[in-house]
């Protein structure tokens, strides 16, 4: 936990008798306080793991309250933000860095586990809560899903026009627009492309994966009974889907800001370096450089795109556990419930793998 200026109120003793015991859980030395000698065997460096992770949880609901009590100070950045420039407000800009290290942080891995932990337990108590958490996040990926599935006619509309721009016009320059064109180079709109190409990939996988769209390799899946089934895909989700997708966020996060603003910043910033110090040195530097002249030269959209694919993945793991539980604890009446899966439409079956 970091030190901030509250001001008074209800976090304005910080350093009290529960952040000095979460301190000592996570192995940090509270000031004033004696180091803990390190442990000595494996079993003590496990325990000391345990309570590593104890104390991270515990400090993750501190956290989440303090967040919410003073929104100012990681939103105050907000009306600061644009293209270039310095960032001349202070506060704004250190609200800004909190954001940029609190969201690939260990504080905000702790914070969203807790939430999740909670959203689970209380799944688990009341199952048509997590059923509907279920239709929630998987109405949140169709939707998604469905509507940038249309970058692709996009794409191959936007394919003809510069083919017949160029090769029937000669145009070396297309505007679209009424009343106020916006026009760009040709190379500009043929290097777009991929930006749609992009969408798809990552704005309509967790849509796919609901379809049941992704190819697999089933080399044990098909041949074992449906709750068994159930086991592999919450085993899944658990060690492979999730963690894959964190770790992914985590990364992709910094490497989003590092082509937005100035100073640098990496996954191995400290709180210090990012929030105490750097903040002074804090400009605007959104990425502008095309791969020539006059091509493409939004190219940071594809760092954002990394993150919300990420994220989509992580919420669509979450629903896919949710429901992998729920049907191997009703059994087959639960089969399929609330899926909402595209067919061909009234009358026609679509073959098997095709939804």
């Amino acid at each position: 936990m970091e030190d901030e200026d509250t001001g008074g109120g209800l976090w304005a003793s910080y350093e009290n008798g529960f952040t000095r015991f979460v301190e000592r859980l996570q192995g940090n030395v509270p000031e004033g306080a004696e180091p803990r000698a390190p442990a000595e065997t494996t079993l003590g460096a496990v325990w000391d793991g345990f309570l590593w992770v104890i104390g991270n949880l515990l400090e993750a609901v501190y956290n989440i309250l303090f967040a919410l009590t003073h929104p100012g100070m990681w939103l105050s950045w907000l009306p600061e933000a644009q293209l270039s420039g310095r960032i001349e407000d202070p506060e704004a800009a250190q609200a800004l860095m909190r954001v940029v290290y609190y969201g690939g942080s260990v504080e905000f891995f702790f914070a969203f586990l807790v939430v999740l932990l909670g959203v689970t337990a209380a799944g688990l108590v009341y199952r048509p809560f997590m059923w509907g958490c279920v239709r929630v996040l998987e109405g949140f990926a169709n939707g998604v899903g469905r509507f940038f599935a249309w970058a692709a006619l996009i794409m191959v509309l936007q394919q003809i026009l510069i083919v017949f721009m160029q090769r029937v016009f000669a145009a070396s320059e297309i505007g679209l627009g009424f009343g106020t064109t916006f026009a760009k180079d040709v190379s500009w709109w043929s290097e777009e492309l991929k930006l749609y190409n992009a969408m798809i990939v990552c704005l309509c996988a967790a849509y796919t994966f609901v379809q049941g769209g992704h190819v697999r390799v089933d080399l044990i899946y098909s041949a074992v009974s449906e709750r068994t089934k159930r086991v592999i895909d919450m085993v899944g989700c658990v060690v492979l889907m999730l963690p894959a997708a964190i770790i992914t966020w985590m990364y992709g996060w910094y490497f989003l800001w590092r082509h937005l603003i100035n100073p640098p910043v990496s996954a191995s910033n400290t709180y210090e370096q990012l929030v105490e110090q750097r903040f002074r040195a804090a400009s605007w530097n959104v990425e502008t450089i095309g791969f020539s002249p006059n091509g493409f030269n939004a190219y940071f959209l594809f760092k954002v795109l990394l993150c919300a694919f990420a994220l989509m993945i992580i919420l669509q793991s979450i629903a896919f556990f949710y429901r992998s539980w729920l049907e191997w604890k009703e059994g087959p009446d639960s089969y399929g419930r609330y899926l909402d899966r595209d067919t061909l439409g009234a009358g026609e079956e679509a073959f098997d793998g095709a939804h």
